[in-house]
């Protein structure tokens, strides 16, 4: 165990940006739980992954504007796609969608066959690097995170099954490349159960999502262990506590 990874300056733009990711996913992710469609973020981050993994091929800087249209249109064409089974195929929507995921997944593989560091850019997609994220890159997140919110807190009775579709491509889109597939989903859905059964889920979720994301950051500096598979377990321990735990305790109050 070691205190040198306890660095507000590493810490602080990882904890603000997982800040800035719940804000728009708890809501988000309470809404796909309603929805019955679990898998769908797993589906829409792939193919934005997808996305960046081909404006790679095309020698596109890592960040620059090029990769994020790519990224973003990927996500968009997802979002009109399952949007569109969804109304068609209702009844087989998520074998469609679990099958959208495998091959934009697979896709990714054969794009990254050929680098010899394909194997390393196929982990930071799924797992992420968290501890990088800068001050610099948090602006962009927070102009996104801003827009979905308003659009969602003002709108939400009136999106469609198109206009989320849509919203929520955008969000996963933002999100997947500072933190990686998998704490995409942790983030979305893993406050989403915690949360059912509460008296306000949305704060509940909140919650949650704010205690593992601080805690696992915590924990993965002191262990020295992979931040994102730390905090997605953090989350998922949080969750527990308070799904089981707190509401029993409150009950037997």
């Amino acid at each position: 165990m070691s205190f040198e990874g306890l660095e507000l300056s590493i810490l602080g733009p990882a904890f603000i940006a997982g800040l800035m990711i719940l804000a728009t996913h708890v809501p988000l992710g309470q809404e796909v739980l309603k929805r019955g469609i679990i898998f769908i973020d797993l589906a829409i981050a792939q193919i934005a992954g997808l996305g960046v993994i081909a404006a790679y091929r095309f020698g596109w800087e890592t960040h620059g504007w090029q990769v994020q249209l790519v990224a973003l249109s990927s996500a968009l064409i997802a979002a009109l796609i399952l949007g569109w089974l969804e109304k068609r195929y209702q009844q087989f929507q998520e074998a469609l969608i679990g099958i959208t995921f495998v091959l934009a997944s697979t896709a990714s593989i054969l794009l990254l066959a050929d680098n010899p560091h394909g194997g390393e850019s196929l982990k930071d997609l799924l797992v992420g690097q968290i501890l990088w994220i800068t001050w610099d890159q948090l602006l962009p997140t927070a102009l996104v995170t801003g827009f979905i919110l308003i659009i969602w807190f003002s709108f939400r009775q009136r999106l469609n099954h198109l206009g989320f579709y849509l919203l929520f491509a955008l969000a996963v889109t933002s999100s997947v490349q500072l933190i990686g597939v998998y704490l995409v989903f942790a983030s979305l859905i893993i406050p989403a159960l915690g949360s059912v059964g509460h008296r306000n889920v949305l704060l509940t979720g909140y919650v949650i999502g704010v205690l593992g994301y601080g805690l696992g950051l915590i924990a993965s500096s002191l262990l020295d262990l992979p931040s994102g598979a730390i905090i997605v377990w953090s989350i998922a321990i949080i969750a527990l506590l308070v799904k089981f735990v707190i509401k029993n305790d409150h009950k037997i109050a």
